[in-house]
């Protein structure tokens, strides 16, 4: 039997679109750190003609920028672009966005200039503003101002915390050479009142172990004795006193800058008019009171089992109170790189690669989830179910991506309210169903024919 002829499919002609402009007047910007190359396209001065790019620096001033800024609204500029070169993007942004125009920010890798062509700031402005005049970059989500300075005030919230956690690394680290082996019988040595004080008092130049141990408070696991043990034999010298009461006034200097950055972050939240709550007799408000028809945004995130106050807080200040900015919780999520990013060429579909997206947003949604994994929750019982089979960290993200979720529809309708699932929804619902068919396949399997009927009430 021969093999059929293939159907010959005559040649088609496709007519091109018309070359059409998205703007007709935009701005590129090669952003440096003192100063940036300005490339503005704008239409031809007379009919049939070229369009014309006028190419210029512009020193990195407010003075000049404000300048340049008055040159484009005088041209009748529609879009500035420019890319998010490390912080030097800002001052561009802020005070070009404070003149009235339309700015965008894009990221450097949906910018880049074609292979083969020549390479420099002149000809990277031109390629912006090419790229911009058709519609072909994607802007990047920059906040507004007052969600900028509460972003401000809880990521250096987050430094000085993660300094003062490297502070008391480095303190147990010098004890360990004094042989004050403290950490050994304390359960932590930054989180209980026990390890202070005997730090404070060895500080102060005392030595004996007994002296030190009747400092212990009673929630000591061993008591007064385990912790009298674990010092005997302690040498600390001279140099380890003086450099226990330097990491002590350290840790004691971050703990009053942690506590006012925490303060000023709720003020700067309380005076944003969308985190506002509504009380009972529709008035808005930071502070609603009992019985209030809708929370403010951070009690609202704060419902959700593993997100606290402050780490709502935080979230907020990474997303914002938007929710137009991202259309669905889908969008968000992407933009948080917690969505695998798709690698498929012909028939091979390859290991997905998790997204370059806010990092800081990643990691509170991942905080989220662990403080998540031993409550008795919907969200808690999926991490644990994920978990025996993932492993733990990609469970941590599908939970991070579960609360994010969670987190955009909160703050897009501000009446709804956080509702737990209960941590045997998955088992009354998904679960039974799949293990009903699994126990009937593996029975099948074994060249049994069973028939199921739900048992008599």
């Amino acid at each position: 039997m021969g093999h059929a002829r293939a159907r010959k499919i005559p040649a088609q002609l496709v007519e091109d679109e018309d070359y059409q402009l998205r703007y007709e007047r935009v701005a590129g910007i090669d952003v440096a750190k003192a100063k940036a190359d300005v490339c503005t396209r704008l239409p031809p001065v007379r009919e049939g003609g070229r369009r014309a790019s006028r190419v210029e620096e512009v020193p990195a001033t407010a003075r000049d920028i404000l300048a340049l800024a008055g040159r484009l609204t005088a041209d009748g500029v529609q879009l500035v672009i420019m890319e998010s070169t490390s912080d030097y993007w800002r001052i561009w942004f802020y005070l070009l966005e404070s003149a009235g125009l339309n700015v965008q920010l894009v990221n450097s890798r949906h910018a880049r200039q074609l292979a083969g062509r020549p390479k420099t700031d002149q000809k990277d402005a031109q390629w912006i503003a090419r790229l911009a005049e058709m519609g072909l970059l994607r802007p990047s989500f920059v906040p507004p101002p007052e969600i900028r300075a509460l972003r401000d005030l809880t990521r250096t919230r987050l430094q000085l915390v993660k300094d003062r956690t490297r502070e008391w690394q480095r303190l147990e680290k010098l004890l360990e050479g004094a042989l004050v082996k403290l950490s050994s019988v304390v359960h932590s040595l930054a989180r209980t009142k026990t390890a202070r004080s005997i730090l404070e008092a060895i500080a102060g130049g005392e030595r004996d172990p007994k002296a030190l141990a009747a400092l212990a408070h009673g929630g000591v696991k061993g008591g007064s004795a385990a912790v009298e043990q674990a010092l005997e034999g302690m040498l600390p010298g001279e140099h380890h006193l003086m450099l226990i009461r330097v990491h002590l006034d350290h840790i004691t200097l971050l703990d009053r800058l942690v506590a006012a950055v925490e303060d000023e972050a709720a003020a700067a939240l309380d005076a944003v008019p969308a985190a506002r709550g509504v009380s009972a007799d529709g008035i808005p408000a930071a502070d609603p009171g009992p019985g209030a028809a809708v929370l403010p945004a951070a009690e609202r995130l704060a419902e959700i089992p593993g997100v606290s106050l402050k780490l709502a807080m935080a979230v907020i200040a990474e997303t914002g109170l938007d929710m137009t900015r991202f259309p669905t919780a889908d969008h968000l999520v992407s933009w948080a790189g917690l969505a695998p990013v798709a690698r498929q060429s012909g028939p091979r579909q390859r290991k997905p690669q998790k997204g370059q997206g806010d990092a800081y947003l990643k990691g509170y949604c991942t905080q989220a989830a662990n403080g998540a994994a031993n409550t008795s929750t919907f969200l808690g019982e999926r991490l644990r179910r994920l978990s025996r089979r993932l492993g733990g960290n990609k469970a941590k993200c599908a939970v991070g991506r579960s609360i994010l979720v969670i987190i955009w529809h909160l703050l897009a309708d501000p009446s709804a309210r956080f509702t737990d699932l209960g941590p045997r929804w998955h088992d009354d619902h998904a679960g039974r169903d799949r293990k009903i068919r699994t126990h009937l396949s593996q029975l099948k399997a074994l060249g049994l024919d069973v028939t199921v009927n739900p048992a008599a009430a």
